[in-house]
């Protein structure tokens, strides 16, 4: 189970952010596909905000959009290392605040300043304790209206509780926690005097639900009502489509920057199509061709006429 010291040994140390990170929205055609596809819809209610709040941003792949919905952008992650190339990225932001924590504390954030908390393809990583401790700080830290919007794992609801494996054919392929589930999520939100709204579950690459995306808000919100928890199995066909979307409407520089197989297999189909319309375009000019579109020509005057009656 990935613990608080793994995660920062491996954003800080192992892992090689040859691509920012871009890499990990191949499957969606593209960062912009995929925020402006997958992730900004579910969100898209709860914004723009005076001030927002972003844990375990990486070198930035969400970060990009969130700084333009906002006056001020705190970011928060426990890798020197992603905070210095958030620094570096964004240095004509002046609005963004930068913090390294500890991997579970918020104590750098005045209580009652965030109007909306999110983490997107992060917090998968983080186990139990991180999170209850995150949750418990935002029950301070978010407005009285603030909105969290956290994508956590749920391969924490696949674990047999007597023996401590994973059941049946499930595999946690995608180093997600195992002691956390959309019902464990929710149970501690409950203890902190928050409340999940609607909890998404998501199959990630997997057969399974995999993954919660999950809203939760102060018990006495006004947004606050009965949790609406929806398994989505369908998610990485909407990832597919959006792919083969962003293939078609690409600005052209992401194949350069590997955008994924979907965008490579477009550009080599329309190499195909272009040879088979110079070929055809050569079939027109032989009189083996004029003579084929005069005999159906003549075909269907034929036929037409028999259909008359004439």
């Amino acid at each position: 189970m990935p613990s608080i010291d793994e995660n920062r040994r491996t954003w800080d140390r192992d892992y090689d952010w040859a691509r920012e990170g871009d890499e990990w929205s191949d499957a969606w055609g593209g960062v912009e596909s995929q925020w402006y596809g997958t992730i900004y819809p579910r969100i898209q209610a709860f914004l723009p905000v005076p001030t927002i709040l972003e844990i375990a941003p990486g070198h930035g792949r969400w970060t990009t959009f969130l700084k333009d919905l906002c006056r001020t952008l705190v970011v928060v992650d426990l890798s020197d290392r992603c905070v210095e190339a958030c620094k570096r990225r964004f240095a004509q932001s002046p609005h963004l605040v930068y913090h390294v924590n500890d991997g579970r504390s918020l104590d750098m954030l005045d209580d009652s300043s965030i109007d909306f908390a999110c983490s997107f393809d992060s917090l998968v990583h983080a186990d139990r304790d991180a999170l209850e401790s995150y949750i418990g700080q935002l029950s301070r830290k978010l407005t009285p209206e603030g909105v969290g919007f956290f994508h956590h794992s749920n391969v924490g609801a696949f674990v047999d509780c007597e023996t401590g494996e994973l059941t049946g054919s499930v595999r946690n392929l995608h180093w997600r926690s195992e002691d956390v589930s959309a019902a464990s999520f929710a149970a501690m939100c409950g203890e902190a005097e928050m409340r999940c709204i609607s909890q998404e579950l998501v199959n990630w690459g997997t057969d399974f639900a995999s993954d919660v995306f999950s809203v939760f808000v102060h018990a006495g919100s006004c947004r606050a009502n009965q949790n609406l928890v929806v398994e989505n199995l369908d998610f990485m066909d909407e990832a597919a489509r959006l792919s083969a979307l962003s293939a078609l409407y690409s600005r052209g520089d992401e194949l350069a920057a590997g955008a994924g197989e979907p965008v490579r297999e477009f550009a080599a189909r329309q190499g195909e199509i272009e040879a088979l319309r110079a070929e055809i375009a050569m079939m027109r000019r032989t009189r083996a061709w004029r003579m084929g579109v005069c005999y159906w020509k003549v075909r269907d005057l034929v036929k037409e006429s028999l259909r008359r009656g004439h």
